[in-house]
């Protein structure tokens, strides 16, 4: 699962010595724990061997046990059928019909931002027993203060009973715009890992699951606190949402909501203007809305763009006004509205601020999504980050023209089927070769490419 707060991970060089050490403490040779190795087979172990604590500052498993829930409490110990495997339909985990959610919220006192999209085409995926599985492909990007954070690209299935099974992630943790690791990634079938539920087909208060559960490399145990719950949405009540509470490595525990229409709705505590929160901004087709985009929020986007392009105290106010004007004409999400009016505030004390500019055209694209298709929204995320690409090269930021060239890909990932073959070409090459200027820290060379990738974008169909 690819929530910021939860990821406590075992370092990859530790993986043998952790399973042995798992084996060790279980008297089981291969480190099962609680019926882990078998279940894909439906064949589980009914009593509790123990699953170690992981210290969060050094990666390693202690002699400690997590307090995980018995066996007989687990509604995910019998072997899922899929027979018709890529319409993920689930109200509470509806992959299929949910095309992009953006989240917001704050992480360790940052901005976070999140958009998770659901790409084109499958995935075929073999389990232990050599079943061959398809799964769809969700592609998750982690923004923080505006910078990439972590991108992966999730693979789900639903079973014939309804029940949504978690079979991977390819994981990449960035650190100032390039790859610092790719811990957490992991794949069913791959090392004895099983297909893993993340969502019952019906769940009930009281049902244990664990959408992870590969112990001492990853692992989650969820409970069900609650069913049948109504939480505030972006535009109105939500009915039939379910609250669960999350066992980590570490041995800490976190609350989520799951909500009909979104799928994970909320991470964490509160909204508060500092307590750490991810939660749904909005999400389409279930927040769109018919009818052209409002002018007030066209005049809002070509002043943020002013004010994200040409910096200045004259921009920032003028993008404020815009906002001032927007907010009173429409409905905003509140979660959204927040961090708007917290970025355009950061921005007028200083105007020359590359990530609060930035942040606050994130904010304005991510409107538009209500009114407009996620391909249209998503070539105008690509042009955003193309003229980032050029702001940042000027600046001789390294690091930050990696991260960028790093969401142009993630874009042109969304982008690219659908793309006339020439158009398509072209614009791989010259993404490519941005890839490659940004790899070699040649920000100038990266920077002269920003124009030609605006110029390729805009030969891109979107409707």
């Amino acid at each position: 699962m690819n929530t910021q707060q939860r990821r406590v991970l075992l370092p990859a060089t530790a993986v043998t010595a952790a399973a042995l050490l798992a084996g060790a403490c279980s008297g089981t040779a291969n480190g099962t724990a609680n019926g882990t190795a078998n279940e894909a087979g439906g064949q589980a172990t009914k009593s509790n061997t123990c699953v170690h604590v992981v210290d969060e500052n050094t990666g390693r498993p202690g002699s400690d046990c997590l307090p995980v829930a018995p066996a007989t409490d687990r509604v995910d110990l019998t072997e899922p059928r899929f027979t018709h495997p890529t319409p993920v339909t689930n109200p509470l985990h509806p992959t299929s019909e949910v095309d992009q959610t953006i989240y917001g919220g704050q992480v360790d006192g940052k901005p976070f931002r999140t958009e998770v999209s659901t790409l084109p085409g499958t995935k075929t995926i073999t389990l232990a027993d050599g079943t061959s599985v398809k799964a769809l492909i969700q592609q998750y990007a982690a923004y923080s203060d505006g910078r990439i954070n972590e991108v992966a690209l999730d693979w789900f299935a639903q079973a014939d009973d309804g029940s949504v099974w978690y079979l991977g992630e390819d994981v990449f943790n960035y650190e100032d715009g390039v790859v610092a690791d790719t811990d957490g990634t992991w794949m069913a079938g791959r090392e004895g890992a099983p297909a893993a539920m993340i969502m019952p087909a019906r769940p009930e208060k009281g049902d244990v699951y664990r959408p992870e559960n590969l112990p001492e490399i990853v692992f989650e145990e969820v409970t069900v606190r609650a069913v049948d719950q109504t939480v505030d949405g972006p535009y109105g009540k939500v009915e039939g949402a379910l609250t669960v509470r999350e066992l980590h490595m570490d041995g800490s525990t976190e609350d989520k909501v799951f909500a009909p229409g979104y799928g994970e709705f909320s991470t964490g505590g509160t909204a508060t203007e500092t307590g750490d929160l991810e939660a749904v901004s909005l999400a389409v087709p279930t927040d769109a809305k018919s009818g052209p985009v409002p002018a007030a929020l066209t005049a809002l986007e070509r002043a943020v763009r002013a004010a994200h392009t040409d910096p200045g105290a004259g921009t920032a106010r003028a993008a404020s006004a815009a906002w001032t004007a927007y907010r009173a004409s429409d409905d905003v999400p509140a979660l959204l509205e927040r961090q708007m009016t917290r970025d355009l505030a950061a921005l007028a004390k200083a105007p020359e601020d590359r990530s609060a500019a930035l942040r606050v055209a994130q904010n304005t694209t991510d409107l538009r999504l209500r009114y407009e298709p996620p391909r249209t929204v998503d070539a105008d995320r690509f042009g955003l980050w193309a003229r980032q690409l050029g702001i940042d090269a000027a600046a001789g930021d390294a690091g930050a023209v990696a991260g960028d060239v790093t969401s142009l890909e993630l874009a042109w990932e969304r982008l690219r089927e659908g793309t006339p073959a020439a158009t398509a070409n072209t614009l791989t090459t010259d993404l490519g070769a941005a890839r490659d200027a940004a790899d070699r820290e040649d920000v100038t060379g990266a920077g002269e490419l920003a124009h030609r990738l605006l110029a390729d974008i805009a030969k891109v169909p979107v409707l």
